[in-house]
């Protein structure tokens, strides 16, 4: 990459609802590669989820921006909440180059992620545009760096494996738990579960 250049790293999701891991896993890539930013970009409608079980986009944004407002180096983007139809990371990375060519993107994603992204749209696309940017799941060492050299092999993709084990939280576990009734104090911020609370969400 370009040592002049600007360092960014996207941090998409559903953010359904943000939690403790994504804002974890966004803070060592930021730390470890030296990123100059974070952007937090929840998605919009996603082509790979079932949008039944999806709280408004309303919703969503707005607990992201609380759950970054103390961090310096988190900023919520909204490219992809705003843009019509379905939601392709290949179209945000595309956007994102042309938008903010003095920066090299890192996209930072989860180690499942890592082994699905080469069925995603236009993985090629996705490879060529950005660094990514992968977390450890605890005892799969092995397999993610095959995953990695594989990778690398069919889409000359730039990869960079955090050192910190995958933090195993999952916005499913949350909203179950709150379905129940139980508690999710310490999954997510404070902040973010007060929204919950004062807005019902996730109760049906």
């Amino acid at each position: 990459m370009d040592s002049r250049k600007k360092k960014l790293g996207i941090m998409g999701g559903t953010f359904n609802p943000i939690h403790n891991g994504h804002l974890l896993l966004a803070e060592i890539a930021r730390d470890e590669l030296k990123l100059d930013q974070v952007l937090f970009m929840p998605s919009g409608n996603s082509y790979m989820k079932d949008s039944a079980s999806i709280v408004s986009k309303k919703d969503r944004i707005q607990m992201t921006a609380l759950a970054i407002s103390d961090n310096p180096y988190f900023k919520l983007s909204l490219l992809e909440t705003e843009r019509q139809g379905a939601t392709y990371t290949c179209d945000t990375l595309t956007e994102l180059r042309e938008l903010m060519p003095e920066h090299d993107l890192y996209f930072i994603l989860g180690a499942d992620s890592l082994f699905s992204i080469d069925r995603w749209k236009n993985p090629e696309m996705i490879m060529q545009n950005c660094v990514l940017t992968a977390s450890v799941r605890e005892g799969s060492l092995k397999d993610i760096e095959e995953k990695a050299e594989d990778l690398k092999e069919r889409f000359r993709a730039r990869i960079h494996l955090l050192p910190e084990r995958n933090i195993d939280i999952s916005s499913t576990e949350i909203r179950r738990r709150l379905k129940e009734g139980r508690s999710v104090k310490y999954m997510l911020p404070d902040q973010v579960l007060h929204y919950i609370r004062e807005n019902n969400l996730y109760q049906d």
